[in-house]
């Protein structure tokens, strides 16, 4: 049996392909990229000075959830590190909020928390907190399904915040028309 030469994208495809059938996270598979290729950055960010509650961008976490969601869609940013960050604001029925700036990272299918406003007119924020998988459970559920309705197309960003937001709001193209 003989074996054609592979390119680097081709084995690293198939390693990544490998990784994940043995169970391996997004998050390690990120982790093989090409030799020639710059280790990622994170940029230095803060929350933002300001953010409003009124004209939120409604998504549904769970169809009996006790909270509804919604994000700022004046605080939308697409970084030039890869990560859509955005103010997460979850409201109970009697009007409590719960309110965090996070950021989603469609390349290694992770969510950050940056801080977490403390309804004193500041946030709290902590070195801490590290990039945690998406998932379909816990706390990073609204996280996946912003990521799955409209930040991100697979492994890649939708695109600008304007485009974002317009399939957050009409969802994604018929791709079969």
């Amino acid at each position: 049996m003989t074996f054609a030469p592979c390119r680097v994208s081709r084995c690293l495809a198939i390693a990544g392909a490998s990784l994940s059938l043995l169970g391996w996270s997004p998050g390690a598979q990120a982790q093989l990229q090409s030799p020639d290729a710059e280790p990622w950055q994170e940029a230095q960010t803060a929350p933002p000075a300001v953010f409003s509650t009124d004209q939120l961008q409604a998504f549904e976490v769970s169809k009996d959830a006790a909270l509804s969601y919604g994000i700022d869609p004046k605080t939308l940013t697409v970084g030039n590190d890869g990560v859509v960050r955005y103010v997460l604001v979850a409201r109970s029925a009697n009007g409590a909020l719960n309110v965090l700036y996070q950021g989603i990272r469609c390349q290694t299918a992770q969510v950050k928390t940056y801080g977490r406003w403390n309804n004193q007119s500041s946030w709290n924020t902590s070195p801490k907190d590290d990039w945690q998988e998406l998932s379909f459970r816990g706390a990073s559920r609204p996280a996946m399904l912003l990521a799955r309705g409209g930040v991100c197309e697979g492994r890649t960003i939708t695109g600008n915040p304007q485009k974002i937001l317009n399939t957050l709001k009409n969802g994604r193209p018929d791709s079969a028309r």
